[in-house]
């Protein structure tokens, strides 16, 4: 079954195998949020007189039987099927007749599609930021935890000066609220209504865009009809934008690991069952789990690129380029949020080293404490820079290893609270709760 088919051609086989792709395999996962949008847009149509009330209950009755089915993981998409839109619209053909053919009035397949999408980002978004919310909470306890152990800092991998696995736990953390707000700023772009553009151009029919916004949550609608056409590709490349940052905060995070659990830094331990071995070493312990979260985050943060790139230089209106960004990008969500998990469950189970600070090789580490000690005495900084450097290279040296860093966001100050309440702030603007009752009023529970 295809809703283009007028019955009068017959599409080729190779040329209808290419062009589905693997539409009939990723929209399962759209199969909810199809029946959602249907169940919208069905009480919308018997409120302009397009649907009788006794052929809308009929419909929302077996939406509802429809829901019941794919929940129970039992909806399938059959071999003659082209899509998950095509296959809801026959089941409800096949028990309802007429009632089921008439529920297309006033849509098309083209903002079928975007209010799937739309719905389905939304979920997938409110989930990503409950993980998100519960790695930062974890790395934000560690903060707190390791403020007093001291590490050192880093610049051109060189021995710089002082710092804390308060501050390094910390830095992630806060990193993550950034993160959040470039997923905010996405999530407000696709919490807007596209049903009722149709094809891109709008509907003879009365079509109460309003009233379809109310009821599946949305905070807004994407008034413009052509405009809303042209948001597809938009909106997937503002979320994978957003998906980026948090990703490049996962490898970066990783890389740190993987690279203070080497033998050459030995600031963190893995415990044993969080590492694999060596076919040949007997002594090795490889930290896989950082590296293939470095590797996988990297990866999804060329998702946006790849949007940007299959949606450069299209015109306006809706091109069948656009079923290639499914591809990649419904998948996307599914890897993000498996890192995000396991990135918190390992980072709850590593193990930090206390006595960093001991080794020889960073008695330089606190020279700008030294600098900073001979100022507080009156001795102006630059001359007390030269003086400090001229000691240190003559040798023979010894520097305190004494941090007294009490302004906010420092060593003995690591803001874990003000931090809290960033990510709180961040989190007050998402509109969950909205959509998240709107829904469950829709498919009344």
């Amino acid at each position: 079954m295809k809703l283009w088919d007028k019955g009068t051609n017959e599409v080729s086989k190779e040329i209808e195998t290419y062009t589905v792709g693997r539409d009939r395999e990723l929209d399962l996962l759209l199969a909810s949020f199809d029946v959602y949008g249907s169940m919208a847009h069905a009480a919308m149509l018997e409120s302009i007189d397009l649907l009788t009330k006794e052929e809308h209950a009929q419909l929302q009755t077996e939406l509802k039987n429809i829901l019941g089915v794919i929940e129970a993981g039992q909806f399938i998409i059959e071999d003659d099927i082209e899509d998950v839109h095509s296959q809801v619209e026959l089941l409800l053909t096949r028990k309802l007749g007429d009632a089921g053919k008439k529920i297309h009035s006033g849509r098309s397949r083209n903002d079928q599609v975007l209010v799937d999408l739309r719905l389905f980002t939304r979920h997938e978004i409110q989930t990503m930021t409950e993980l998100v919310e519960e790695l930062f909470t974890t790395l934000n306890d560690l903060s707190r935890k390791h403020k007093e152990v001291l590490m050192p800092g880093y610049t051109h991998l060189q021995v710089a000066m002082p710092s804390s696995f308060g501050l390094w736990f910390g830095a992630y953390a806060e990193s993550l609220t950034d993160d959040l707000q470039l997923l905010l700023a996405a999530y407000r772009i696709v919490n807007q209504n596209p049903l009722g553009s149709g094809a891109g151009y709008g509907s003879s029919f009365p079509l109460d865009r309003k009233m379809t916004t109310e009821l599946l949550g949305f905070e807004d609608l994407s008034y413009n009809v052509v405009y809303a056409q042209m948001s597809r590709g938009k909106v997937e490349k503002s979320v994978s934008f957003a998906m980026s940052s948090i990703a490049a905060t996962l490898s970066r995070m990783s890389m740190d690991i993987c690279l203070y659990n080497s033998q050459n830094f030995g600031f963190l331990k893995l415990p044993t069952e969080m590492t694999t071995g060596s076919s040949i070493m007997p002594h090795k312990k490889n930290p896989d789990v950082f590296e293939l979260i470095r590797a996988k985050m990297n990866k999804l943060q060329s998702l946006s690129n790849e949007v940007t790139l299959i949606t450069t230089n299209l015109p306006s209106g809706y091109h069948r380029d656009m079923q290639t960004i499914k591809e990649t990008f419904l998948p996307a969500f599914t890897e993000l949020k498996s890192t995000l998990e396991v990135c918190t469950f390992a980072m709850k189970n590593i193990e930090v080293k206390t006595d960093i600070i001991d080794d020889p090789k960073y008695n330089d580490l606190f020279s700008v404490e030294e600098v900073n000690r001979l100022v507080n005495q009156g001795v102006p900084f630059r001359d007390a820079y030269i003086q400090v450097g001229k000691a240190i290279e003559a040798g023979g040296s010894t520097l305190s290893k004494e941090v007294n860093h009490t302004h906010l966001g420092s060593i003995g100050n690591p803001a874990n609270d003000e931090i809290a309440d960033k990510l709180e702030n961040v989190l007050k603007g998402f509109e969950f709760v909205k959509a998240n009752s709107a829904i469950a009023k829709l498919i009344g529970r």
